[in-house]
């Protein structure tokens, strides 16, 4: 391997460090609520492999356990991760030219590692591209071994763990605060806030998000140019 590889592999684990920790306890929470909905590990390995959805896992479980149809699967999947929508209509121009990559690197954005791969400033010498896509792998691996972790712990242990699914909103304030910090142009963070503090006012914690991302990428469209000049300018 190459020395510029070594590089590229250790940057990538770095750089997905935060997910990893936020990972492995979400991941063993959903394990641990599959298996005590009657699944087994097997399945908390397929089902991560496989739908990778993050929240609508949690969701999945109590869908499955209540025998949802999969019209009703359908639709609950699109409100819960319907902002995905918007994540990959802007990295279009960024995952374009991934060539074979671009099926695993459209089906592992999520939320996270969308988060990461926005904040990414490639050291010179590293190709974006394999780094991208190791960030991305890893993030997948990190989510498959705590779902696994998680479901083989409830075959043994019985436990409480209500309050766990607060790492995830804890990773979410840290790469927020990382963005912010690093970058002097916050009008998309901005933007992103107004606009979800709008939403939530006028249409409920239930109903806000979709709405409120819909209104964000309309501004930061709308403002494309300008935004673009003063991130360059800082």
């Amino acid at each position: 391997m190459s020395e510029s590889r070594k590089k590229e592999y250790v940057f990538a684990f770095k750089q997905s460090v935060p997910v990893f920790l936020g990972y492995i306890f979400l991941g063993i929470a959903f394990g641990l609520m599959l298996q005590n909905a009657g699944y087994s590990y097997v399945w908390a390995f397929l089902i991560s492999l496989c739908v990778y959805a993050g929240s609508m896992q949690f969701v999945l479980v109590t869908l499955l356990t209540g025998g949802a149809s999969l019209l009703t699967t359908m639709i609950m999947t699109l409100f819960v991760n319907g902002r995905h929508i918007f994540y990959g209509i802007s990295f279009i121009e960024k995952y374009k030219n991934m060539g074979k990559l671009y099926p695993y690197m459209v089906y592992s954005l999520t939320d996270e590692t969308y988060s990461v791969l926005c904040s990414l400033k490639m050291p010179e010498g590293l190709s974006e591209k394999r780094v991208s896509f190791l960030i991305s792998i890893l993030d997948h691996s990190y989510w498959i071994m705590g779902s696994v972790i998680g479901a083989l712990i409830g075959q043994f242990i019985t436990f409480d763990s209500t309050g766990i699914d607060f790492s995830m909103t804890a990773l979410f304030v840290v790469i927020v605060v990382n963005q912010w910090l690093e970058h002097k142009n916050h009008f998309s963070t901005i933007v992103g806030f107004c606009t979800a503090l709008l939403a939530l006012a006028l249409l409920g914690p239930e109903n806000f998000l979709l709405p409120a991302l819909s209104l964000t990428m309309i501004i930061l469209l709308v403002f494309r140019n300008k935004t673009e000049v003063q991130e360059d300018q800082a």
